[in-house]
């Protein structure tokens, strides 16, 4: 497990657990959403963000997180283990619920000077709405998804003790 990718519905906690997974195995740490939000919450561009993931998973050891469809040919043919955070949805909801609730009354910056707000909390894209379309969806379609990548070896996680767990015995 040299080159791995963490995805999961937004709000399961992939950036955390990849973030201590890197350092774990004491490789570099990737962000898909670093590199998609660009300045006042503009997308990059599908070229621009597609070569931000080759540029990192050229590399010989990563841990990439995010879900984005517009370079998962690039990072998932490259990567050697998927790791999936396939939790229940009260789970993930309360934690995608707490975490921008906390993100608006602290004013916390993400990435590229982008703070989340109440109005932005609101509106369709943003993470609690976003959960409501793609969890369900996501569950079913994974599976296959992952099998027509046959270079991963899949790492299903279904609750936070059992990612807690797994990731004790890595590094």
């Amino acid at each position: 497990m040299r080159r791995v990718i963490v995805i999961g519905t937004t709000g399961s906690g992939k950036t955390t657990l990849a973030r201590d997974l890197a350092e774990r195995l004491g490789v570099p740490h990737g962000e898909q959403d670093a590199w998609n939000h660009q300045p006042g919450w503009q997308a990059a561009s599908t070229e621009q963000f597609r070569a931000a993931v080759r540029a990192f998973t050229a590399g010989p050891a990563w841990v990439m997180d995010g879900n984005y469809s517009k370079a998962r040919d690039v990072g998932w043919a490259r990567a050697d283990t998927l790791v999936w955070l396939d939790y229940p949805g009260p789970v993930v909801f309360w934690r995608v619920l707490s975490r921008t609730v906390r993100r608006v009354v602290t004013r916390q910056e993400l990435w590229n000077g982008n703070r989340e707000t109440l109005r932005g909390a609101i509106r369709a894209d943003s993470p609690v709405p976003w959960f409501f379309r793609t969890h369900w969806r996501r569950r079913r379609e994974m599976p296959a998804l992952a099998a027509t990548f046959p270079n991963l070896t899949v790492v299903r996680l279904r609750s936070p003790a059992h990612a807690r767990a797994w990731l004790a015995r890595q590094g």
